[in-house]
């Protein structure tokens, strides 16, 4: 009977072992088609926009002229939405976190709240866009300016954010709040200066990240009516602006080939500073991990 029991086990194991094979080979390959397809997609931006990625395309302006446009209004538009977007939804959003983590009891009404937190990370961003126009271009009177594709863009980050910060914040070992209420401290002075700077690797990863996915969203604001071609730079919140995603979007529908090689120098501009804001966020993980 045991070498009965024996055999069942060794092809038990048999099979294990060889579906581990078959599947490692399935994921391998799998990994191999994302990578070589990417690749492809990379070489293929490289041949058409290199030759175009000059210093007049940030110096100059949008132009019916191919060989006189540039994207500089595009790069300073992205730029001031970010700059505008990044204290907004870092305060709200890690705010909200907070609240929902440290102080909202666990109870049915902090629950659905959770949910709909959820749910809302995953709605498509074109949804955004029709709140933004109904919210911030009429009933707020924004009109179609600056602010209004900021606030926009961040009711995009926020769910992102609000998400991203809880996991973090619920990653801190109940072990250090014990310790800290054992020595006399409030119950914001341990949020402060102990649960914060703890995940403060996770909030800062999570917010670039949600930046990155903003900085190179196009729907949105072409629902509340950021404009494809500006030759001028905003001075304020209530102007006109455009964004790097938009001007590319603005080429590549032209017809002449010089125009298609202008929006592939944009994508490269916009896949570069895509990388480096990714960059960042690693690199704020690692230096926070490794302090805390």
């Amino acid at each position: 009977m045991s070498s009965i029991f024996q055999d069942a086990n060794r092809k038990q194991i048999a099979n294990r072992r060889s579906k581990d094979v078959v599947l490692h080979l399935v994921f391998i390959a799998a990994t191999s088609i994302g990578i070589l397809a990417l690749c492809a997609l990379i070489i293929d931006l490289l041949v058409d926009g290199l030759a175009r990625l000059q210093p007049e395309l940030f110096t100059n302006f949008p132009s019916r002229k191919a060989e006189l446009s540039g994207m500089k209004s595009a790069i300073v538009g992205s730029i001031y939405m970010l700059l505008i977007m990044l204290p907004i939804s870092f305060i709200l959003g890690v705010g909200a976190a907070i609240y929902l983590e440290e102080y909202a009891g666990k109870n049915r009404f902090t629950r659905l709240i959770q949910l709909n937190i959820s749910t809302l990370a995953g709605v498509p961003s074109i949804v955004y866009g029709i709140l933004g126009l109904t919210l911030f271009v009429r009933l707020m009177v924004l009109e179609r300016s600056l602010i209004a594709g900021a606030l926009t863009m961040t009711l995009l980050v926020l769910p992102i954010i609000i998400v991203s910060a809880q996991e973090a914040i619920r990653a801190v070992p109940k072990a250090r709040r014990d310790a800290s209420f054992a020595l006399g401290a409030t119950k914001w002075q341990t949020v402060a200066r102990s649960v914060l700077p703890s995940s403060l690797s996770g909030i800062l990863t999570g917010v670039i990240l949600a930046m990155s996915r903003a900085i190179g969203e196009t729907a949105p604001l072409v629902m509340i009516g950021a404009m494809t071609y500006i030759n001028f730079l905003p001075n304020g919140l209530k102007d006109s602006f455009t964004v790097m995603p938009i001007q590319i979007y603005n080429w590549i529908s032209k017809p002449q080939d010089e125009f298609k090689e202008l929006a592939a120098s944009g994508i490269l501009v916009l896949l570069a500073l895509l990388l480096i804001m990714n960059f960042s966020a690693i690199l704020l993980r690692n230096k926070y991990q490794k302090k805390y």
